[in-house]
């Protein structure tokens, strides 16, 4: 049991996740986050940004061409099983009781966030923590056309991914004292990808006052 609760530590920080596992976990961590509905707690900003700011260290030895491109091909394929899952469980998602691997409510934000966005929800997901992870299988629920699918999860995850990892990329050439602070960086990262999330909260949280009054 301490050996699961350690490795789920691991898990949840970007350094220990480069530091333990390397390119393969790190990859599988980004497939999990973007394809598995219980992947919504995992690290994604974070984890491309300091793998950017670590690649071609002796921590990270990966040329950042490799970097790009597997990832990428991992997101990419994490939203297709996303996408299939929900095409395959359909509403019946909806109706599944909370767990710790698996939260109502953020299924249901996830949905409005696609009903009101549309398709192009899904490139502006990759840069929303939890709603990246459901959104592609909303668009599986509601049955998007297939075609449509693969061009915004290309489109979407090919952005994400890169301008992550490359703006790490370059910090850590222009800065390379950054590594030193890895763990407030970590932290400004996660900061700053939570500010849609919490602006949308905000704001429905308002309207659904409104509404009430």
């Amino acid at each position: 049991m301490e050996n699961v609760i350690e490795f789920v530590k691991t898990l949840l920080h970007p350094q220990s996740i480069i530091h333990y596992g390397g390119l393969s976990l790190l990859l599988f961590v980004v497939f999990a986050e973007t394809g598995l509905f219980f992947g919504f707690f995992l690290p994604g900003d974070s984890l491309l940004f300091v793998a950017g700011l670590l690649c071609g260290t002796p921590i990270f030895d990966v040329h950042i061409i490799t970097l790009l491109i597997s990832v990428s091909i991992a997101g990419i394929f994490g939203n297709f099983v996303g996408y299939y899952f929900g095409k395959k469980t359909g509403p019946v998602i909806f109706s599944r009781d909370d767990s710790f691997f698996f939260k109502k409510k953020h299924a249901i934000y996830a949905r409005d966030f696609y009903e009101k966005h549309g398709g192009s929800a899904i490139i502006m997901a990759r840069f929303i923590p939890i709603v990246r992870t459901f959104v592609p299988i909303m668009a599986g629920v509601v049955s998007l056309d297939f075609k449509k699918f693969v061009w915004y999860n290309i489109i979407g995850c090919i952005a994400w991914v890169f301008s992550m990892i490359l703006a790490g990329y370059f910090l850590g050439r222009a800065f390379p004292d950054i590594q030193k602070k890895l763990e407030y960086v970590v932290v400004l990262i996660i900061l700053i990808s939570m500010i849609p999330v919490i602006l949308t909260f905000l704001k429905q949280k308002r309207a659904n006052n409104q509404s009430n009054n």
